[in-house]
């Protein structure tokens, strides 16, 4: 009965259920829905990436052992109650300006929250707490859509969680191929909802990897805004650092993209 139920959803192109969908069935007690619930699990029909919330495990990803996370990730987040955006590394690549495919499956929420693992696929969240302000754009993927921040979100995040994304050479690196889909105007409006030391980064790093003409538009913004001085690696040290008065950040570090 549990397995046809399954198999019904399936044929109706959903993916995910949670415990209580189940539960609702006529004729089950709570023992016996959790009972049939363990048996497709361990025949690997199911997995449970995170308590009480499934998903279906069609043949193709068995070995896996769960679906890949931007197809669980937007029913969990519903299944929450938690608005989500797929950022950072996992959104460089919707935008194709990742190098290598992420390992790890990140999405921004305005909360911490543990890591999700489930077979071989995990997920990170980042918090950050105004999501609400964050711009964001729908993509399709096979089980439904998901949001991925916009273009310039990624660009401004990418350098603000700098620590999630392989360092400042890596950013860079991502920056060098994302940059043609930045929007400066749309950029400077999503700045307002970011620490300004993140665009003073942005703007040396984007300079740094030959975007000129949105360097410029970054550069009169700062201007406006004057900013005190930041170090362009928060973690280290400004001691001895040369000041690049342009961005005012102190350059701490050296960058070097792979471009």
């Amino acid at each position: 009965m549990f397995a046809e139920y399954i198999q019904n959803m399936a044929a109706k192109g959903r993916s995910c259920f949670s415990f209580k969908d189940v539960e609702k069935m006529k004729g089950s007690s709570s023992l016996a829905v959790k009972a049939a619930l363990r048996r497709l699990q361990k025949k690997g029909d199911i997995a449970m990436p995170y308590r009480g919330f499934y998903t279906i495990v069609p043949p193709e990803y068995r070995s896996a052992g769960c679906l890949p996370p931007e197809q669980f990730i937007p029913d969990l987040m519903d299944y929450l109650g938690e608005a989500y955006y797929a950022g950072l590394l996992s959104a460089a690549e919707y935008h194709d300006a990742a190098h290598q495919r992420p390992q790890v499956f990140q999405v921004i929420v305005a909360k911490n929250r543990r890591p999700v693992e489930c077979g071989k696929m995990k997920a990170e969240f980042i918090a950050r707490k105004n999501i609400a302000m964050i711009k964001t754009e729908q993509r399709n993927t096979p089980a439904g859509i998901i949001k991925i921040s916009t273009p310039e979100t990624t660009a401004l995040d990418l350098v603000g969680y700098a620590d999630h994304c392989g360092g400042l050479d890596n950013v860079a690196t991502i920056l060098a191929e994302l940059a043609e889909k930045i929007d400066a105007g749309r950029l400077l409006e999503q700045a307002e909802f970011s620490p300004i030391a993140w665009i003073q980064r942005l703007g040396y790093l984007i300079e740094l990897t030959g975007g000129r003409e949105k360097a410029e538009k970054i550069a009169g913004y700062i201007a406006q805004k004057r900013p005190v001085r930041t170090p362009l690696a928060p973690s280290l040290g400004i001691r001895k650092a040369k000041t690049e008065n342009r961005w005012r950040v102190f350059i701490n570090t050296k960058v070097e993209p792979d471009v």
